[in-house]
């Protein structure tokens, strides 16, 4: 088994790895790679209706879209099955706009972020045709933007006074209401403190009234002993 372990190939002097063959199909496209990725996008397929949520993880088919790229950059085509149908969809990437087409057998849910990135974009493209050699449209089209800043501006100086103003009120209220409960308190204690007394004069008052009494009949024990001796 040693031999098995071995960390270096021989590699002979006559090895030239341009003859090397190539795995390629008859008609000189490459063939397609198995790899396992995860759904980039939420899609419905188009034969059982059934809904792929985004992130879902799937066995795919990878190859090289022919005659397809931009700038430069490849274009993949993936393969891949419905979960429940087994039907088999289509989808490619999309370098221009950093994002995956679907071309076969599903079709995207519906996006509301896309749609506004694509009015705004449909806009500035509008707005970029007009001021194409109108110097009067770039110009108004300037004052209309200084306008709408200077009507935010002014809509958030309203509102930081709005919330400086709510501040005073709520501190105003917040000062008010820590002082009736300091009046509250000070009052509660003054009528313990006044319950208090009145509980230890009517504790002495009572001591006192006993103290007599005890007296009293110490003197009448004394009497009763004169009389015993008397006789």
């Amino acid at each position: 088994m040693g031999e098995r372990k071995v960390l270096n190939k021989y590699i002979p002097p006559d090895f030239d790895p341009s003859k090397i063959p190539r795995s390629k199909k008859k008609d000189g496209a490459k063939t397609q790679s198995k790899i396992r990725m995860m759904l980039p996008m939420s899609i419905c397929c188009n034969t059982c209706g059934n809904y792929i949520t985004k992130g879902t993880k799937f066995n795919a088919r990878k190859e090289d879209a022919i005659g397809e790229e931009y700038l430069g950059l490849k274009v993949f085509r993936f393969y891949f099955r419905c979960s429940r149908c087994s039907a088999e969809i289509a989808m490619k990437t999309d370098p221009k706009n950093a994002d995956y087409v679907v071309e076969a057998g599903a079709k995207r849910n519906f996006e509301p972020w896309r749609e506004k990135d694509a009015v705004q974009a449909e806009n500035d493209a509008e707005r970029e045709r007009e001021e194409a050699g109108d110097t009067m449209k770039q110009l108004e089209n300037r004052t209309k933007e200084s306008k709408r800043e200077m009507d935010i501006t002014a809509a958030l100086d309203e509102m930081r006074s709005l919330n400086a103003r709510q501040a005073d009120v709520a501190s105003i209220t917040q000062n008010a209401i820590h002082a009736v409960r300091a009046g509250g308190e000070a009052e509660e204690r003054a009528a313990e403190d006044a319950e208090a007394e009145m509980a230890r004069r009517a504790f002495q008052q009572n001591r006192s009234a006993e103290g007599a009494e005890f007296v009293r009949r110490l003197d009448s024990d004394d009497d009763d002993d004169d009389d015993d001796d008397d006789d």
